[in-house]
């Protein structure tokens, strides 16, 4: 499976901010018990390349991709740790070669038509919308179907278990991205049965959509 099929089974990506490594292991088998084996680690934190190291070394089931990743260092990074992609806010051109170059997954940031048209210019037809709530959300993405046709979506920013259904209906979005699955108070006090089962809970949404 490609990593754009893997995402759209799995419908609905973690997006984790972890302080401590350490935690990673854990973290990652409490979502693959919830029934959502992804996980977007974003390079916010020192941790984030052990994190994903530690996930693709001892729980290989899970499709463990790097976020807010702003620069090809960062990238490089991301890649030797294990990440099967690089996801970022934004759309760097320089981060987009760097991994085309390197047959690397890459889904870049977009909020704008002219940002789509970048990524459509070098390739891309798989992006991801951000923060897509604030940009206008499912209004956006509908807008975006008619002219960019063959252009597909990763919504992340201001998604919620509320409003996920909504997105995962429309035809031109692959999957979400969401952090309710993970916050940052059940992380850090070692709460994993509660995000086993935020996680059961988001991938029944996916199940019913």
């Amino acid at each position: 499976m490609t990593i754009r099929e893997q995402l759209a089974a799995i419908g609905i990506i973690p997006v984790i901010k972890i302080e401590e490594a350490e935690k990673a292991v854990p973290l990652a088998r409490a979502l693959y018990a919830g029934g959502l084996p992804a996980a977007e680690v974003t390079f916010r934190t020192a941790a984030a390349a052990e994190a994903i190291r530690r996930i693709r070394s001892e729980v290989p089931e899970i499709c463990v991709c790097a976020g807010t990743v702003l620069d090809v260092e960062t990238a490089k990074r991301a890649v030797d740790a294990g990440a099967a992609a690089v996801i970022s806010p934004g759309t760097n051109p320089d981060v987009v070669r760097w991994c085309l170059e390197n047959d690397v997954p890459v889904i870049p940031g977009c909020a704008t038509p002219t940002e789509v048209e970048v990524c459509m210019r070098m390739g891309l037809d798989f992006v991801k919308l951000f923060p897509a709530e604030v940009v206008g959300g499912i209004a956006m993405l509908k807008a975006l179907s008619g002219p960019y046709s063959g252009m597909q979506f990763m919504p992340t920013g201001g998604v919620n278990p509320q409003n996920a259904a909504a997105y995962l209906a429309q035809k031109n979005v692959v999957c979400c991205g969401g952090s309710w699955m993970v916050p940052e108070k059940l992380l850090k006090s070692g709460d994993f049965e509660a995000i086993e089962r935020l996680a059961r809970e988001a991938a029944e949404i996916v199940r019913n959509r």
